[in-house]
C-alpha cells in the first residue's frame, strides 16, 4: 500500500559525496521512524542511520560522523548526506520506515527497493 521511492545512488571516487533521498507516498498514515540500511555482497543488512519525527537519530559507528540523516515531514521524506565516502561504504542502500495506518494504532514496516552506491579507489 505504501510506496518508498529512493534515489541518489551512483558511482563515486573515494572522498566523494552523495545524497540519498527517500519519499513515502500515500495517505492515511503517520510516519514513526525513517532510516537507511545497507547491504554489501555476502554481508548482512545493517542499520546506517535512522530518525524519528521527534528528532532523535541513531548512526552506525562505521559512518564515523561522515553521514547525516534528515527529514522533511511535510514530504514524508528522509535524506542521507554521505561525505568522505570510502570503498567500504559500497553497498545497496535501502530506505526503511515504520508507520501507523488508519486508525493510527497499528505499526507497519515498509522497505524501498534499494539504490546502489559504489565507491572506487
Amino acid at each position: 500500500q505504501v510506496q518508498l521511492v529512493e534515489s541518489g545512488g551512483g558511482l563515486v571516487q573515494t572522498g566523494g559525496s552523495l545524497r540519498l533521498s527517500c519519499t513515502a507516498s500515500g495517505s492515511l498514515f503517520r510516519i514513526l521512524t525513517m532510516g537507511w540500511y545497507r547491504q554489501a555482497p555476502g554481508k548482512q543488512r545493517e542499520l546506517v542511520a535512522a530518525t524519528t519525527n521527534a528528532g532523535t537519530s541513531n548512526y552506525a559507528d562505521s559512518v564515523r560522523g561522515r553521514f547525516t540523516i534528515s527529514r522533511d515531514p511535510a514530504k514524508n521524506a528522509a535524506y542521507l548526506q554521505m561525505n568522505s565516502l570510502e570503498p567500504e561504504d559500497s553497498a545497496v542502500y535501502y530506505c526503511n520506515t515504520f508507520l501507523r495506518l488508519w486508525p493510527f494504532t497499528t505499526s507497519k514496516e515498509y522497505w524501498g527497493q534499494g539504490t546502489q552506491v559504489i565507491v572506487s579507489s
